[in-house]
């Protein structure tokens, strides 16, 4: 949906994105990035290619649906590849892409950090109830 309010980008034109900015088209890509599904689904194929039914048993908890919109999502933002291998029947394997990969590093090195935090998170948590 467009902002009647502001400029139509013209082709050819750079486009700087600035995810603060209320029409940026970044602010999508950060939602399906950070989102649960999507943070998880990129950490997971940080690890190498997945099939489907597997990166699904890797990412504990998300339902076939979720998975799949949130690969469909990653896919059209150029961060995920969807190969099509020939066997019978057809299988799906899915990998990230250059951009997806980098983006990947940096998400796994904030995951990294959270857990090897999670004990003062936890104290921290044990406070705040405590008020």
């Amino acid at each position: 949906m467009t902002d009647p309010d502001l400029p139509e980008s013209e082709p050819g034109l750079a486009f700087a994105a600035d995810v603060f900015e209320r029409a940026c088209a970044s602010r999508e890509v950060i939602q399906t990035v950070t989102g649960r599904w999507g943070t998880l689904a990129l950490a997971a194929l940080a690890e190498g290619p997945y099939r489907f039914s597997a990166l699904r048993r890797r990412v504990d908890g998300v339902s076939e649906r979720m998975l799949s919109q949130t690969l469909q999502a990653l896919e059209r933002d150029g961060l995920v590849d969807r190969a099509v291998l020939t066997a019978i029947p057809p299988k799906v394997e899915y990998s990230l892409t250059p951009l997806g990969a980098d983006v990947a590093s940096r998400l796994v090195g904030l995951i990294e950090l959270v857990e090897s935090r999670m004990p003062e998170v936890i104290d921290a948590q044990s406070r705040y109830q405590a008020r």
